[in-house]
């Protein structure tokens, strides 16, 4: 299937590892060329060489995007290096597991203000093509009960944002979408750290919450994200799709 994507350009933040990193490549593999972040200069490069071989080109900038200033260079270095901005995917994440304002506002930091903020650098661009498109890596925790409260809170918060914005948006032709994952193991992450440590333990834990019966993986999440942004899901705007085999509790 054709998906539309060649020729176009992306930015995706914290696109060095896992599933940031597994979209990127996804997005490559469709001929899309592909602005990528992390605040790692060995992980990014070894991401950029991966992505150059399948014949795109690449932007690898190493920055910190809860910066204001490092996400405005790399909308403006995108910009300048591929003559558009056609899709954004707001990947960055991490949060603090505490009930302090530190916490809080760490994790706000962190998971919304850089999605809220990279949004607004890149609609100019998206306005002046007539089109683009816009997914936020959620948490099926942004959806229900579960999880740190402080990443709960801005993953619904992110959610929220997709939807308002996919509201606004769709007079321009711009869709805004947000995906949610459930528990993802890749190599690094947290959950296949935790594969590593206590195998049992988390062979327990896929029994008892995936329905499905293991983890899924980065390319499965990466898959559902290079349709969304691809004009088959021309009419999909304003939605937030679960990717956790079975694992959610939530009706809607």
């Amino acid at each position: 299937m054709d998906l539309g994507l060649r020729g176009k350009a992306a930015i995706v933040t914290g696109a060095s590892r896992g599933i940031g990193r597994a979209i990127a490549l996804g997005l490559a593999e469709e001929g899309c060329d592909v602005a990528l972040c992390a605040r790692g200069q060995e992980t990014l490069a070894e991401t950029a060489k991966e992505i150059e071989a399948k014949g795109v080109r690449v932007l690898a900038l190493v920055a910190d995007i809860t910066k204001a200033e490092d996400m405005e260079r790399l909308v403006q270095a995108t910009a300048d290096a591929f003559g558009r901005i056609d899709i954004l995917v707001n990947n960055v994440g991490g949060s603090v597991a505490a009930d302090s304002d530190e916490a809080w506002q760490s994790t706000f930091q962190t998971i919304f203000l850089t999605a809220a903020r990279a949004t607004r650098l890149v609609i100019p661009h998206m306005q002046r093509a007539g089109s683009g498109t816009i997914v936020h890596i959620a948490s099926i925790w942004g959806r229900e009960s579960g999880g740190i409260p402080t990443y709960n809170a801005m993953k619904a918060a992110m959610i929220s944002h997709a939807k308002m914005m996919a509201l606004e948006l769709a007079p321009h032709n711009i869709r805004v979408n947000s995906v949610a994952p459930g528990s993802i193991s890749h190599r690094g992450g947290s959950w296949w750290r935790r594969q590593q440590e206590d195998p049992e333990g988390m062979a327990q834990f896929v029994r008892q919450n995936i329905p499905m019966g293991r983890f899924g993986t980065a390319e499965e999440v990466a898959n559902v994200v290079v349709f969304l942004v691809s004009e088959r899901a021309s009419w999909v705007t304003g939605a937030c799709i679960n990717v956790d085999g079975g694992q959610s509790r939530s009706n809607i």
